[in-house]
């Protein structure tokens, strides 16, 4: 079908809530998609001239039929929109990229058994406890158990390797039971290790109250060595207990979601907090489609599809379209209830703030920047009120001196840092005098003209555009892109009395910059670099129009002269190389000019 027939056909649709299936000339489904009213969304879609996203755009030249399917209410729709997501796996859906696979914890099926941390599933017939999404928690439980247990670390065999070297220094030191030595038994290191595995499942509280009673039985019995061993067990367990505690109150299991975005990439984190303690963390990175918040809550309501083991509460960092809508979706993936909240301060909020660093580590990792850089731009794009991360930024700052020293810089920040080969300078040619907004306007002019003409040097459209001064220049400038047809954000940078970066401008209002926070930071990097890339043209161009005038004051040496002798030596090396005969046959001037223009090269 071409456009007109699609749009023909779901102008038929209803007005009810419902999903609809998107198909592709093969008929493959290649998009799945929720409505409160079918009719009305599905239109939208095949209409002339509609601000679709790059992702929509792309989709929609696919299609070439569509079905659906009517529901009860919106909820049922978003349901039965999960299940066909799950089903289909349409390639125009968000596709999910772990970054790592599953990882396990084996205990080896040997003699004397050991406890590790795996990749991949053994071939043996251990014992094998996960599967984790995170290498990280499952090293660090398998390092933890054997801290408390005193397990072996090292390469030897046994029992083959009983008594054929001293213990090392492990050993020494308390880290390990010597069972090297040969003098603990395999029915008592078996007792170890059954001990070490209640712990990793069960967790701290749990192996608490066994150990205990285990080494009062012990003391009952008067076997001291084994009760001295279970207290040192009891004390290694609550020293781990107190470092890795998370003081919920009775929050004791929630999942905890983060997220950061960077251009076209969304990182999103989530901990997974179990007896009050992380006990698990998950890590996703995949292709932003649509806006952020679009990919946010889509990806919760896939992730949620069909899993029944969800705790009851989970802590989002930002809210979802329809809360209620979003825990009574939970709920009946689940069986019970689940409260599902943005906090605003406590634990619960800490725990938030620390999933969503973790989020902008991750993503940082990915794109090579630091965690600041990243957070920077998040924050700046919260500050603003943008509805993506400005990830290029483009600043403008003029410079008057005299005739001859007005001039604009322009600078560019990429993902947080500056891209030195695309700053641009201008001379101003247009304004009188020294006119800031005049000259702010005819450099801004002058941009955009070159973009829109094509010009391979300014052929990228900034994210975000900032002046250095207030709102004048903010309202001087505004015309000029409502003009061009450039709709980019547009703001400007305000000092304080000290020349420190104080907010950011409007032409109506300012946005105060916080110096405790990243943007901040960021924004005062940028006024800065642009303020002394403006001044170092200005200087510049002074010093060239004092040297051209010195040279001027050569007896024989006029405009024509002055114009052809600086296209062929530009610089002050290569006027200082030129020789009296080069002078000569160049400019066509005789020896004694070319002689005084020597002398005054070299007093330049």
């Amino acid at each position: 079908m071409n456009i007109d027939e699609l749009r023909a056909k779901a102008l038929l649709l209803p007005l009810e809530p419902g999903c609809y299936l998107m198909k592709d000339r093969t008929g493959e489904i290649i998009y799945v998609g929720k409505a409160k009213a079918l009719k009305n969304r599905v239109v939208s879609y095949f209409r002339e001239n509609s601000s679709h996203t790059e992702k929509t755009r792309q989709m929609v030249s696919c299609v070439n039929d569509f079905d659906f399917i009517v529901t009860a209410s919106e909820f049922e729709a978003l349901v039965l929109e999960c299940s066909l997501i799950k089903h289909y796996r349409p390639k125009y859906n968000i596709l999910l990229m772990d970054d790592k696979g599953y990882h396990y914890i084996h205990v080896t099926d040997e003699e004397f058994p050991r406890i590790e941390a795996v990749m991949q599933k053994p071939q043996d017939n251990g014992l094998l406890i996960g599967p984790y999404m995170s290498g990280f928690v499952v090293r660090e439980t398998v390092e933890q158990a054997g801290l408390i247990f005193k397990l072996p670390t090292c390469n030897r065999k046994f029992p083959q390797d009983f008594k054929k070297a001293r213990p090392c220094l492990n050993f020494h030191i308390k880290r390990c039971m010597g069972l090297c030595q040969g003098k603990i038994s395999r029915g008592e290191y078996q007792n170890i290790i059954d001990e070490a595995v209640k712990y990793i499942r069960g967790g701290g509280t749990a192996s608490i109250d066994e150990l205990e009673r285990q080494m009062f039985e012990a003391s009952d019995a008067l076997d001291f060595e084994r009760a001295a061993r279970l207290r040192d067990q009891l004390a290694a367990i609550k020293r781990i207990s107190e470092k890795q505690t998370v003081f919920l109150g009775e929050d004791r299991q929630m999942d905890v979601w983060g997220f950061a975005e960077n251009g076209g990439l969304v990182s999103c984190v989530i901990l997974k907090i179990r007896e009050g303690k992380i006990a698990d963390k998950e890590n996703f990175t995949f292709d932003k489609q649509g806006s952020a918040d679009e990919v946010r809550e889509e990806f919760i309501y896939r992730y949620y599809t069909g899993r029944e083991d969800i705790p009851k509460a989970v802590v989002l960092d930002k809210a979802a379209a329809d809360m209620e809508m979003f825990a009574e979706f939970l709920r009946v993936q689940c069986g019970h209830n689940v409260q599902a909240v943005v906090p605003q301060r406590g634990e619960r909020k800490k725990l938030m703030e620390m999933a969503g660093n973790n989020a902008l580590e991750q993503l940082a990792h990915k794109i090579k920047r630091t965690g600041r850089e990243v957070a920077a731009l998040e924050e700046l794009q919260r500050l603003l009120g943008m509805p993506a991360t400005p990830i290029y930024i483009e600043a403008y700052d003029i410079s008057n001196w005299g005739e001859t020293g007005r001039v604009g810089g322009m600078i560019v920040f990429e993902n947080g840092r500056p891209l030195k080969k695309a700053y641009r300078r201008f001379a101003i040619r247009d304004v009188v005098g020294q006119d800031d907004y005049g000259s702010m306007r005819e450099v801004l002019r002058r941009r955009f003209v070159r973009y829109l003409d094509g010009d391979p040097g300014f052929s990228r459209l900034p994210d975000l555009i900032l002046l250095d001064g207030g709102k004048g220049h903010v309202n001087a400038v505004a015309p000029v892109l409502e003009e061009l047809g450039i709709h980019t954000a547009l703001f400007g940078m305000v000092k304080d009395n000290r020349h420190r970066t104080r907010a950011l401008t409007t032409g109506e209002g300012e946005i105060a910059l916080s110096m405790t926070r990243s943007a901040f930071t960021m924004v005062t990097a940028i006024q800065d670099e642009v303020h002394r890339y403006a001044i170092a043209y200005q200087r510049m161009l002074h010093k060239k129009a004092d040297m051209t005038s010195k040279i001027k004051e050569v007896r024989g040496i006029g405009d024509v002269k002055l114009k052809k002798f600086m296209v062929k030596w530009p610089t002050k090396p290569k006027m200082k190389a030129a020789t009296a005969q080069e002078l000569m046959d160049e400019l066509k001037i005789n020896e004694q000019t070319a002689k005084d223009l020597i002398a005054v090269i070299a007093e330049l």
